[in-house]
């Protein structure tokens, strides 16, 4: 097949990945009988078994009701009802913080005319379906810049071989076509793995802002990659700011995310994924500082954003549910993973253990991962598969880098090993979720649940906050 042809037929295998998942990232409300107007799609559609929701999704709802009634500008009077009504009770409820997603549940409903609830779920799957995109984009530049793996004849196959072939390696072996279509192996690749992934689809069907701040968290990664490879680049570094200050007015606990990536920077000293500028630690600085005004800004000043957050904190610590089903040993994020995506995680955990210091992307994902796991599993009672949505795509990148290495072992094979090695991979994926979201009532990402969904355990815990 000539080299333009490849191109357009993986574009055109990526564009069905990409529609097979948004299509799963629908909410189940188009898909409702006589009403919704995808009914006649309903038996294509893996409806989640779960309908009910949770508390913190009827807060989000309370929350957006509040900007309709009394205007944006009332936003410090909502900070301040919760302050008074937190302190009267026992446990943690859900703080008015996580201000983008509820203000944007806000927009859509007063730009449509939908309840507000439903709002949320719509913002929920539309967000989903960014991350995907985002996921396959993100992917086709990390083959760009690509690993150095070795072999000259295997870079034909592995995009991850494109940054050694701009040093003089692509001189009578590519051409612009065959760099695309490498670029376009590495997002079919990763983004089929996004498409299919559980926790992503299970995010993608309930109210709730993790799967939102994931985008975001994406979206800094993206751009941090980019600013350390494109050095100065002013419209990285917009995109780098906006995204920082939208994860901090998303999650007002987003520092230990901006921890990682302060990490990833530190590292870059030694393991030199690109140009560490002082523009970019500007912006570092700038984009979560500038996060936090607005947030001050919402909460009506200091004391109230600091008195806010300091008792949902305080008060998570006497929140039965969430000794119940947060607390853990430090691998406890492990054992969710591997029970949710097992063969992903344990392919992830072997190009960790395989990766070399030349392996730039590998390097970059697995700091993510590891600074920011350190910090998520010293939280006390904050323990939740929910908040890891974030490692989904660094999971995959590093998964997906195993299967081409582990490839190379059968080079007449190659093509089809990788993409046999893939389609089983989505196959398990997508098992797991219809096991797990589907055949089973599964809202929260909690241990005990997700064992009593794969039939690990034999009592059927309380389901519900």
């Amino acid at each position: 097949m000539s080299a333009p042809r490849l191109f357009k037929s993986r574009l055109i295998i990526l564009a069905i990945i990409l529609a097979i998942g948004v299509f799963l990232r629908l909410p189940p409300e188009l898909f409702q009988p006589n009403t919704g107007p995808l009914h006649a799609l309903e038996s294509l559609h893996p409806r989640p078994d779960d309908q009910k929701g949770g508390y913190d999704e009827r807060l989000y709802e309370a929350y957006a009701k509040a900007i309709g009634a009394n205007g944006l500008t009332s936003y410090p009077d909502i900070v301040r009802a919760y302050i008074e009504k937190q302190k009267t009770l026992p446990s943690s409820i859900l703080p008015p913080l996580r201000f983008f997603y509820i203000f944007l549940a806000y927009l859509y409903h007063a730009l449509f005319s939908t309840p507000e609830r439903t709002a949320l779920h719509y913002l929920s799957s539309i967000f989903s379906m960014l991350t995907l995109l985002l996921s396959a984009i993100f992917a086709s530049r990390l083959g760009r810049s690509g690993y150095t793996l070795g072999v000259t004849a295997l870079m034909a196959v592995a995009p991850t071989q494109l940054h050694m072939s701009q040093h003089g390696l692509i001189d009578g072996f590519f051409t612009f076509w065959a760099m695309l279509a490498l670029w376009s192996l590495y997002a079919i690749g990763v983004g089929a793995l996004m498409a299919f992934a559980p926790t992503q689809l299970h995010m993608s069907q309930h109210a709730l802002v993790d799967g939102f701040f994931t985008f975001w968290a994406t979206l800094v990664l993206w751009s941090l990659w980019e600013n350390l490879r494109s050095p100065r680049d002013w419209r990285w570094l917009a995109l780098y700011v906006f995204a920082l200050c939208a994860c901090v007015i998303t999650k007002e606990n987003a520092f230990f995310v901006w921890i990682a990536f302060i990490g990833i920077i530190v590292a870059n000293r030694w393991l030199a994924f690109g140009v560490v500028t002082r523009e970019m630690i500007i912006a570092t600085v700038l984009g979560s500082l500038l996060g936090v005004v607005i947030l001050l800004i919402l909460a009506g000043g200091v004391g109230s954003l600091i008195e806010t957050y300091t008792l949902s904190v305080s008060k998570n610590y006497t929140l039965d549910y969430a000794i119940q089903t947060g607390d853990g040993p430090w691998y406890r994020y492990l054992v969710d993973l591997l029970l949710v995506s097992p063969v992903v995680l344990l392919l992830a955990i072997g190009a960790v253990f395989t990766i070399r210091r030349e392996q730039k992307v590998e390097w970059f994902f697995a700091l993510f991962i590891a600074i920011s796991y350190l910090i998520m599993c010293n939280i006390k009672y904050g323990m939740n598969l929910r908040y890891a949505n974030m490692w989904d795509l660094p999971l995959r990148v590093l998964a997906f880098s195993q299967v081409l290495s582990l490839s190379r072992l059968f080079p007449r094979a190659q093509n089809w090993l990788i993409i046999g090695a893939t389609s089983v991979l989505c196959l398990i994926e997508f098992h797991q979720y219809i096991v797990l979201a589907v055949n089973f009532p599964l809202y929260e990402l909690a241990t005990q649940y997700l064992m009593y969904a794969l039939k690990i355990l034999k009592f059927s815990p309380q389901l519900h906050p």
